[in-house]
């Protein structure tokens, strides 16, 4: 197997790698127990959990014998670390799970017989985790988990095995019915009995005798068992300090499966002490009395009533549990109050502890004088609550009455609405203003039903962060932040298109102030590009420009999915490891982890962006002098996030800036394997059709992409092309203009050899250009070689160029796809296709294959295939992935200002169309460069040649080759196919 560049060849992944990259950093001290746990991890490739691991034996503890085996001593003990569960691809590290879990260590009396073999004998009825070695009896020892033999892996069953070490009843009969009940549980762990320490019980209470013996009543610390933790191998529990009853058994050892099962019937059975399931208790009458035997009967027989519902229950309420009490009126009973119920009605009986529940702690009630407590029985309880909840009875202690105390009810709604609560906070505010004040009031007593029509008197210090937006008819407007928030939804005329909360007071201007919403004026409430404009006072790039168009991203993201597409204003602080990687033509890259993550929604409750990928990894393109924003940088920045949308465009997730040099710098998703000519240089070989055909893919759709938006790339060459896994993007979009763009001055920029000939006659960029582009990339993705590699990329090239020169494969290449590069490379811009005619046949290729073209092309595959292998057979093959080149000292593949003069029209070669095995003739090619070399020789006297002449000659040379045309054929046997690549048929 070989495994390069941190991925496996077998299968792509990079968890064999960490395996491999750490074998260095441990060792058994043994070859045959390394080798056996390097095996096993070389060949799990995507299933990290089947690797061994050489355990140190310091991550054990708890380590208590067990019993011998064949093996040797076994041993039970917990690992702290806990066993692998799988490989994580985004931080590129093992996860594991069950940490502190117990395991099994067997001594092995002979560790030279540790083979693979014995490992997956050992797995058939075992988890197998690993190897260490005791450091006292230098034993060798392997980690290990049995299998249940009915589940087949380790369950509830095993876990409570483990323990049975741990614990004995000093009873073999009792031992073994709660270790019967505990083996049988193998899903739900309810069912098991547990031995329970007796110092684990509490108050202790007689209660009767039955046939089974004297019975308690106590308090159990622990609680029942509910369920298994998976993360950590522990029982959870529930109803700490629960109630239990204890029956003394007079012959326990009679105690079997069925006697548990006969017990279980009418009980819910813990342990050998047994808990019986109590029914519900209202409260115990020794506890209260109001002093009135009369009250005390019509409370307890409410209580004794309320066998499954406590809420029908009345209570004796201390009169000193309730507060704040105002008089409302008189009535047939006496004196109304309202007041507030310090402990709130109950609810509901609480299992656990035996205690009622109670809600609605401080509530609103009503308190009625009784001018005759005698007449209070059962039948005035239920006239009362006829139209009332009656919670129980209370005493004033200054005037001995008896007091009833009811909700406190809208006598419209017949139940608490709205209004009552409005109604109770009349007390805690006002507008200063009569009119004000009861217009507010109005809206609330009104909302009985919906509270969204009751408006608020908002205090001024509620709110923050004002500013003045705009005047209208109204008066001026202003934005704030609300500290409180909002009650409700709309309110009337006003709200037609907004949110009406309520009206303050400015205390300068003592002007009133009606509140409103903040909402899209497009999606009629608070979207994204509201919380987004939100945060704009909390951040700023230095730059008013950038401020405006990172902003104008945000306000465009309405929807959840646009949200990706709006750009971020990054501190630079929140980039860490950050490393240089490369230098291009517009300036540096480097590599570095964003802490933070990108956004992924709007957390309302938080009132924050929730973020994901949090550490991921980004590229920091770093733009030369940006400090001092040009047109150049603004344009490149709008241009990429234009075309950004698009997965075969490389993701811009937002701007930052250097603190050191100032510079601005644009924060792109990173690539892993860098531009598709670093892939080509070190990976070539691993290419195949189908991954050559899906790459050119990608390419030809991310340039389609941009064309749809009128749009021209202008510098396609590929190092601007990123490779990401499966996937190629197009990066730079420092040179991208609209498709109408003339400009008057028509500078030439990029790397010579990817620029059609009819811009470097100083023709207007079109998007044929880019499709010119496109076909020298496709050159370069199938021969692995730089275009022009071996040549100088100077005045002369541009001449041949113009002159019909194109690079030419040293290997044998279906003349279908020849076809297409010669169509892309025409000198005619007319003549070339469009990026969707493109996208068209190369999706043809990729997925009709019944069609009689494809057909054609496998075939023609399959002959290029025998040819190169041929010619291969004497070639010493390369232990390099990547295709080895040495490049002319004058080939420069860095973008760069280019200047020609007086170049030729543009041409194809005179046999371009009829020479189909390769993009242009041989013989065609060798005479543009004997041109080239004997210009070369007299290069001190080559500014004196008048180019036409130039023409002339190579005119003459072009007709002396026609005649030779129908004899020309293309050579295998070059010197650089010592370096040829092999395309496999996919």
């Amino acid at each position: 197997m070989i495994v390069s560049n941190d991925v496996c060849e077998k299968y792509n992944y990079t968890c064999l790698i960490y395996f491999q990259q750490n074998f260095k950093n441990w060792t058994s001290g043994n070859n045959d127990v390394n080798k056996l746990i390097q095996d096993t991890q070389l060949s799990v490739h995507c299933d990290a959990k089947e690797a061994l691991e050489w355990i140190p034996y310091d991550r054990l503890y708890n380590i208590k014998y067990i019993e011998e085996n064949k093996l040797g001593k076994m041993y039970r003990a917990n690992w702290i670390d806990g066993k692998i569960c799988n490989w994580n691809d985004t931080n590129e590290k093992l996860e594991r799970k069950y940490h502190n879990m117990f395991v099994n260590l067997n001594s092995l009396n002979n560790p030279y017989n540790l083979t693979l073999e014995f490992a997956n004998k050992i797995k058939i009825n075992n988890e197998f985790y690993g190897i260490t070695q005791d450091l006292e009896t230098n034993n060798y020892m392997i980690v290990l988990n049995n299998k249940c033999k009915k589940c087949y892996k380790l369950c509830n069953a095993i876990y409570f095995q483990h323990k049975f070490i741990d614990w004995t009843s000093g009873n073999d009969d009792i031992d073994k019915l709660i270790q019967d009940t505990q083996l049988s549980s193998h899903k739900g762990v309810k069912e098991a009995l547990e031995w329970i320490p007796y110092n684990r019980l509490y108050n202790f209470k007689y209660i009767e005798e039955n046939k089974f013996g004297k019975v308690y009543r106590a308090n159990w610390i622990d609680g029942k068992i509910c369920s298994s933790n998976d993360t950590n191998e522990k029982l959870k529990r529930k109803n700490h300090n629960m109630f239990v009853n204890l029956k003394i058994l007079n012959n326990p050892n009679n105690l079997t499966l069925e006697f548990a099962i006969k017990i279980k019937r009418n009980n819910e059975f813990y342990g050998i002490t047994q808990d019986l399931e109590t029914n519900d208790y209202m409260m115990k009458f020794v506890d209260w009395t109001s002093g009135n035997d009369d009250i005390d009967k019509l409370i307890q027989d409410t209580q004794l009533s309320s066998h499954k519902d406590v809420k029908g229950a009345l209570e004796w309420i201390p009169y000193d549990r309730v507060y704040n009490f105002k008089y409302i009126e008189e009535n047939k009973f006496g004196k109304v109050y309202r007041a507030n119920w310090i402990d709130g009605k109950i609810c509901s009986l609480n299992d656990t502890n035996e205690k009622l529940k109670s809600k609605n702690l401080n509530m609103f009630v009503i308190l009625k004088s009784l001018n005759n407590p005698i007449n209070f029985t059962l039948e005035f309880i239920n006239e009362i609550k006829f139209n009332h909840t009656l919670y129980g009875i209370t005493q004033d202690p200054k005037t001995n009455n008896f007091m009833i105390v009811l909700d406190d009810i809208c006598e419209k709604c017949n139940y608490t609405c709205n209004s009552i609560y409005f109604q109770r906070n009349f007390k805690n505010w006002t507008s200063g203003n009569n009119y004000i004040d009861k217009l507010i009031q109005d809206t609330q007593l009104s909302a009985h039903y919906d509270i969204s029509v009751a408006l608020e008197w908002i205090p001024y210090d509620s709110l923050y962060n004002i500013k003045h937006i705009e005047e209208n008819k109204f008066g001026k407007v202003y934005r704030a932040n609300w500290i409180d928030g909002k009650i409700f939804k709309f309110a009337n005329k006003i709200k037609i298109n907004r949110e009406f909360y309520g009206i303050t007071q400015d205390p300068e201007t003592k002007s009133y102030i009606v509140v409103l919403n903040d909402i899209c004026e497009k999606c009629n409430y608070a979207c994204n590009s509201i919380y987004f404009q939100r945060k704009f006072i909390y951040w700023t790039s230095g730059y008013k420009d950038i401020d405006k168009f990172i902003q104008d991203t945000q306000l465009l993201a309405h929807k959840n999915s646009e949200i990706s597409h709006a750009l971020e204003w990054i501190p630079y602080s929140k980039f860490c490891n950050i490393v240089y990687i490369a230098r291009g033509g517009f300036g540096k890259v480097y590599k570095a982890n964003w802490i933070n993550g990108n956004i992924s929604y709007w957390d309302d409750k938080n009132q924050l962006w929730k973020r994901y990928n949090k550490n991921m990894y980004v590229a920091l393109k770093s733009l030369n002098d940006s400090k001092n924003i040009t047109l150049e940088f603004m344009n490149e920045m709008m241009l990429h996030h234009k075309v950004d949308d698009d997965f075969r465009i490389t993701k811009f997730y937002g701007i930052t800036q250097d603190p050191g040099t100032e510079n601005y710098v644009m924060v792109l998703k990173y690539a892993n394997d860098g531009s598709l000519r670093k892939y080509l240089d070190i990976k070539y070989y691993e290419l195949n059709w189908k991954s050559i055909f899906r790459h050119l893919d990608d390419i030809v759709s991310g340039l389609n992409f941009i064309h749809k938006k009128e749009l021209i790339h202008r510098d396609l060459h590929i190092g601007n092309m990123l490779k990401h896994e499966n996937n190629v993007a197009i990066t730079d979009m420092g040179l991208c203009k609209p498709a109408n763009c003339n400009l008057s001055k028509n500078n030439i920029y990029g790397i010579l050899p990817y620029i059609a000939p009819e811009i470097l006659g100083g023709q207007n960029y079109t998007k044929a250009a880019d499709i010119y582009s496109f076909g020298i990339n496709m050159y370069e993705l199938i021969s692995g070689l730089p275009p022009y590699y071996d040549l100088s990329h100077d005045n002369y090239l541009a001449i041949k160029i113009c002159q019909g020169l194109r690079p030419r494969f040293n290997i044998k290449v279906p003349q279908l796809i020849v076809q297409l590069i010669k169509r892309c490379l025409d000198a005619n811009q007319l003549n070339r296709p469009t990026a969707i005619e493109v996208i068209n046949i190369l999706r043809k290729w990729q997925y009709k294959e019944s069609d009689s073209e494809i057909v054609e092309l496998q075939k023609q595959i399959k002959e290029t295939e025998k040819i190169n292998n041929n010619s291969r057979v004497h070639i010493n093959p390369s232990t390099s992935l990547g295709i080895s080149y040495k490049s002319h000292s004058g080939a420069i593949y860095t973008s760069r200002l280019l200047s020609f003069n007086n170049l030729p029209e543009p041409k194809n070669s005179v046999d371009y169309y009829e020479q189909i095995d390769n993009i242009i003739s041989k013989e065609f090619s060798e005479s543009l460069q004997i041109n080239i070399s004997q210009l070369n020789i007299n290069e001190n006297e080559s500014s004196q040649i008048n180019i036409s002449q130039l023409n002339v000659e190579e005119d003459n040379q072009n007709s002396e080759s026609e005649s030779k045309r129908k004899n020309c054929f293309l050579s295998q046997n070059d010197e650089s196919e010592s370096k040829r690549k092999k395309i496999r048929i996919e």
